[in-house]
């Protein structure tokens, strides 16, 4: 029984390596949709149809437990597919929660009113498509009042960083940024809510300046599926993964051993 990681693209690798760190005993499959990368730019039931067709295809792979490593598919997919189309006996997670949960410091299943938190103006960098969404404001107000989200869409991030050009996407980061502070000039707290970003969190720091705390995914949904399995044991294998795509498995391979600096070889899914 393995755990899938699911992105668009070769952004989820990002989670992926966090959890392989901190659960080298769990089999895992990553899977990459990136014949229709990126998501970012699609419509939501374009993005819906994707990622039910991906997530099929990763229980078919032996997976019952998938995470969406991909904000955009978290938030125009995920709770769509929870409550009309997901079997009972299978777990889609998203990678939103973890996030809320650190920003909130209050646990997921804690129903308790929303309230006042420490952190009250937070910029929230994500895709056009996950910002319109406004999935990650929704599911922080059922927790969380008086916090001022300011989101900023980061058209061309994704794109300039799956093609390998780090020039051009630290440039765009930049920009972005720019474009954030001239509507919230002192935020306290940026989200990374694309799992892409981690490759240029430290641009996004400078950028942002040393006083503004930036929280990234990867580690956070790492602790979090630790905890799950810690009360599902049964889940545990032999630290094997597998790496399955649907663009060009030579191409994204090597994107992949880019990416993360370790060899890693695709197969067609």
């Amino acid at each position: 029984m393995a755990v899938g990681i699911f992105d668009s693209g070769l952004g989820g690798l990002t989670v992926l390596d966090a959890v392989q760190a901190r659960l080298p005993e769990v089999d895992f499959v990553y899977f990459a949709d990136s014949a229709h990368a990126p998501y970012g730019v699609r419509d939501a039931d374009d993005i819906y149809d994707l990622t039910c067709r991906s997530v099929e295809r990763m229980w078919e792979a032996g997976c019952d437990l998938i995470i969406l490593a991909c904000n955009t598919a978290s938030a125009a997919a995920l709770r769509r597919m929870q409550e009309s189309w997901l079997p009972k006996d299978k777990r889609v997670l998203g990678v939103f929660v973890p996030m809320i949960e650190a920003l909130t410091e209050r646990n997921w299943g804690d129903n308790s009113p929303p309230r006042e938190v420490a952190v009250q103006h937070v910029a929230l960098f994500a895709t056009p498509a996950t910002v319109a969404s406004r999935a990650f404001q929704r599911e922080l107000a059922f927790r969380a009042i008086g916090v001022d989200v300011e989101a900023q869409a980061c058209g061309g991030v994704v794109d300039a960083i799956e093609d390998g050009d780090m020039i051009l996407a630290e440039a765009l980061v930049r920009s972005h940024v720019d474009a954030l502070k001239r509507k919230m000039p002192e935020p306290q707290a940026a989200i990374l809510g694309c799992t892409h970003y981690p490759l240029v969190q430290e641009v996004f720091q400078a950028a942002l300046g040393p006083d503004v705390s930036v929280y990234s995914q990867a580690n956070l949904v790492a602790a979090s599926l630790a905890d799950y399995l810690d009360r599902h044991p049964d889940m545990l294998g032999s630290g094997e993964a597998a790496y399955l795509t649907t663009g060009d498995p030579a191409r994204v391979s090597d994107r992949a051993t880019q990416f993360l600096r370790r060899k890693m070889t695709f197969q067609a899914a």
